[in-house]
């Protein structure tokens, strides 16, 4: 959410901003509701000073014993009371109707960003690694799990349909050991606090993190049971509703909601590994085959809480972070700035880490690290209070995959896949599977 007093100070700036994400200006719009709503607490304010500074020259005249002044302050009184209450509902109107016009707006690119319309405008970063030399045609990760018998796309979809998969053996222990992998070199090695969230969370906690109001289609939610259903109206029920998350940025990031933290304690880390729900609602026809693009995955996030100050080298590290992950696996990958026109609703600026699949023989994204600056804290009401405690300020907010563990798996099957179909298993995944060095059909 933008500061709307920035926006008044700044509109040329703000409009510029947001003609590089593609965007008409806004600010006049935006200016001319923030006018109207201060016109109306100015004259509240007014109205409610001589409410009470009549209220106090009643005393005075009935003191005097000049009942026809006090008479006539009370009936001044009375038409006070009555008005504001008119004048304090359309307070609210007008400030739920600059609310709601903000909302949508998502967030201004950094100076750095690089302009561009889509992910083909993006800017490459730097490389780690090389291409694995196969002697033989690599095979897509899906090929390889179904002729190992142990990725099954059919009972998935008998039990909930297309973009689920069951995984079995040596397949999903993999699954469980990077996760833990992940977990282990965040927690011991970053500084990252592990944390457990719930999975379920509330409207106002998806709209701190900015997947409401804009990217609703694209969450699953979970009612009540049955009796719930049917003697809840379809407002209340919508009220009543969980989310599903659609990534732990979203628990972990709300950890810091409607709070007041010492500076002293910044930088917050915190990391988790949970399941991820998302729609895909955009998503038609894209990814169709495989693990790529699923509704349901495992992921390991990393948040960061810090001040405006530290947020954009906190930005940096903790790319570094999740590039070890990758480093650690020895996978091929490269980094990439998105452009403005590619940037997620809430991000300033955003990191891709793609990992190269030889099987499909592209560079596919598994990590996303974005700074956000306030622009969530603000709709969460996320602040600090400075070391002088003289000031209380909203707090930056960062995000990513310290990685998206699906793909990870992905990865590891493309790049460890053997002449005879079976996969090595990376050194460092090892310890975590029991000593397991080949994952070998069923």
């Amino acid at each position: 959410m933008h500061d709307i007093k920035w926006i008044r100070e700044n509109p040329d700036a703000f409009d510029t901003g947001l003609k590089r994400r593609g965007l008409a200006a806004q600010s006049s719009r935006l200016v001319e509701i923030d006018e109207r709503r201060r016109s109306i607490i100015q004259k509240l304010e007014q109205a409610q000073a001589r409410r009470n500074a009549a209220s106090k020259e009643i005393g005075e005249a009935k003191k005097a014993k000049d009942e026809a002044r006090a008479q006539s302050l009370m009936a001044e009184v009375a038409e006070l009371k009555a008005s504001i209450p008119a004048m304090e509902a359309e307070e609210k109107q007008v400030s739920a109707e600059l609310d709601e016009a903000l909302q949508w707006i998502p967030n201004l690119p950094l100076a750095e960003v690089p302009d561009g319309a889509d992910e083909h405008d993006n800017v490459e970063h730097h490389r780690f690694g090389a291409k694995r030399d196969c002697a033989f045609t690599p095979k897509q990760h899906f090929e390889l799990g179904e002729a190992l018998g142990l990725m099954d796309f059919e009972a998935a979809s008998r039990l909930s349909g297309a973009r689920f998969v069951v995984l079995k053996k040596g397949l999903a222990r993999m699954e469980r050991a990077l996760g833990q992998f992940m977990l282990d070199l965040h927690t011991g090695e970053h500084g990252y606090t592990e944390v457990s969230p719930p999975i379920l969370v509330k409207d106002e906690v998806m709209f701190g993190t900015a997947q409401l109001p804009k990217f609703e289609d694209d969450q699953f939610w979970a009612i009540g049971g049955a009796a719930f259903v049917e003697h809840t109206s379809a407002e209340n029920m919508k009220a009543g509703r969980l989310g599903l998350i659609p990534t732990a940025e979203v628990p972990l990031t709300n950890l810091v909601r409607e709070q007041i933290v010492d500076e002293d304690v910044l930088p917050l880390r915190f990391t988790a590994c949970t399941p991820c729900f998302r729609a895909e609602a955009g998503a038609a026809g894209k990814d169709t085959r495989g693990m790529i693009r699923q509704h349901q995955f495992w992921k390991v996030e990393l948040v960061s809480v810090t001040t405006p100050e530290a947020s954009k080298d906190e930005h940096e590290r903790m790319l570094a972070c999740a590039e070890e992950v990758l480093r650690r696996l020895d996978l091929h990958y490269r980094v990439v700035t998105l452009c403005t026109g590619d940037m997620g609703f809430a991000s300033q600026k955003t990191y891709d880490i793609e990992v190269w699949l030889p099987g499909q023989g592209l560079f596919r994204e598994i990590s996303s690290c974005s700074v956000c600056g306030d622009f969530q804290a603000r709709r969460m009401q996320a602040r600090y209070r400075t070391k002088e405690g003289r000031a209380v300020r909203p707090v930056h907010t960062l995000n990513g995959s310290g990685v998206a563990v699906g793909r990870a798996l992905v990865a590891v099957l493309e790049n460890y896949q053997q002449a005879d179909g079976s996969i090595a298993v990376p050194d460092v995944l090892q310890s975590y599977m029991g000593g397991m060095k080949v994952i070998e059909a069923k």
